[in-house]
């Protein structure tokens, strides 16, 4: 249990969420790996730990960015599937941007907000403000970012709606 704690708050340290499951999946493979061979020849066992926990956390980075990358390009594809007609004149692009204004004044200033600050920065900085607007808004980043895609689906329906018939 005390090597379990001490996984817990290196992932902790690296801002890893949720760092109890990656601690777990840390000594989950050591155990497969004792399991295996018996023993653990490589030196002491918590320094194997700390090393099997290290490449745990690459994975889990890696697997962030390309959720992260993915929910980006829906973002993407949506926008450009609404604001994006074969035949769009630049008039049209500035139509579309007013009722995207429109609807993002619609919801309320919680979620307005929330949404501005999940699309907000570059690469890196992005994902650190998302980190902080989780962590301001007493969520995991995973609640996040369910929050924000329920948000966007809103915005999206109300864009559509707003083409189809006007700002309503």
């Amino acid at each position: 249990m005390e090597m379990r704690g001490r996984l817990v708050r290196y992932f902790d340290r690296r801002n890893c969420f949720p760092a109890d499951d990656l601690a777990d999946e840390t000594l989950n493979r050591v155990a497969r790996r004792l399991e295996e061979e018996g023993a653990i020849s490589e030196g002491p066992p918590a320094r194997y730990c700390y090393i099997v926990a290290k490449f745990v956390l690459l994975e889990h980075v890696r697997r962030s960015r390309s959720q992260v990358s993915a929910e980006e390009s829906d973002f993407s594809l949506a926008v450009s599937s609404v604001t994006r007609v074969p035949s769009t004149t630049e008039r049209e692009t500035e139509q579309m941007l007013d009722y995207l204004e429109h609807c993002l004044e619609k919801l309320v200033v919680g979620d307005r907000e929330l949404i501005l600050g999940y699309y907000r920065g570059e690469l890196r900085e992005k994902i650190e403000q998302r980190r902080e607007l989780a962590e301001r808004l007493g969520l995991t980043i995973n609640a996040l970012s369910i929050r924000a895609c329920r948000i966007r689906d809103r915005l999206e329906d109300c864009v559509r709606r707003s083409t189809q018939g006007g700002m309503k």
